[in-house]
């Protein structure tokens, strides 16, 4: 089956972390669960899952200070599992490094396919290799460096910007990329969009806060431009 990936599921909930375990595994995934973050990030160093799965409300290390720690030495994609009324959480959540999210309760069929969408991000491809300044982007490798050395990519940031320089000088809006990168084909949120462009800018761009590469084009969305 396509997508299919080796889980950590990060859910304090005896009854939602079962069931999330159940019908993931029912969908062909691999899963092992934590019912904290001080567990789910002890399993993770033990372990090797391809995709983490993240509670935000968890007693102790919450899900925000989790994802933190996991970004300072891993790009493993995350997905957050958020309530529906938690607004904040779904922005500080991106903020922290998330790929993505779902809102509880969960149906596993969304997720399911969120987390097949985040796995073909990482597949490889068989164009060539493209420079944009400093830049240059190896589609076969799915590798970036900067100035010679590699960039700590996540699988959703790789594939913003592998889609950004499919149509260099060409503004797309952001919900062209929610389609593109996340496929997200409903109207859907583009804080998702706005939050991976500032990581992706944190680790392209000389001066993040003055991008050159990576460019807003007010009203619409982004385009990726050559420096001059």
């Amino acid at each position: 089956m396509t997508g299919v990936a080796f889980l950590l599921l990060i859910e304090d909930d005896d009854a939602v972390r079962t069931g999330l375990e159940m019908g993931l595994t029912r969908q062909g995934h691999r899963v092992i669960t934590a019912p904290s973050g001080e567990e789910g990030l002890r399993l993770l160093r033990e372990q090797r899952p391809d995709l983490i799965v993240l509670d935000v409300g968890l007693p102790g290390i919450d899900g925000f200070e989790v994802c933190r720690r996991i970004r300072r030495t891993d790009q493993l994609p995350i997905i957050l599992l958020t309530a529906r009324s938690d607004d904040i959480d779904v922005v500080v959540g991106l903020e922290s490094g998330a790929d993505d999210y779902v809102v509880k309760p969960v149906q596993i069929r969304v997720l399911d396919a969120r987390v097949r969408a985040v796995m073909r991000r990482g597949e490889r491809e068989t164009s060539d290799s493209a420079a944009f300044g400093a830049i240059v982007i190896d589609r076969a490798a799915m590798t970036v460096t900067k100035n010679g050395q590699e960039l700590k990519l996540t699988p959703t940031e790789l594939r913003l910007l592998l889609e950004l320089s499919r149509r260099p000088g060409q503004a797309l809006s952001r919900q062209q990329l929610l389609r593109l990168v996340w496929e997200h084909d409903y109207l859907g949120d583009s804080r998702l969009v706005d939050a991976c462009v500032q990581r992706l800018r944190a680790k392209v761009e000389d001066v993040p806060s003055s991008p050159k590469l990576i460019r807003t084009v007010r009203g619409v969305g982004y385009r990726l431009d050559a420096p001059q």
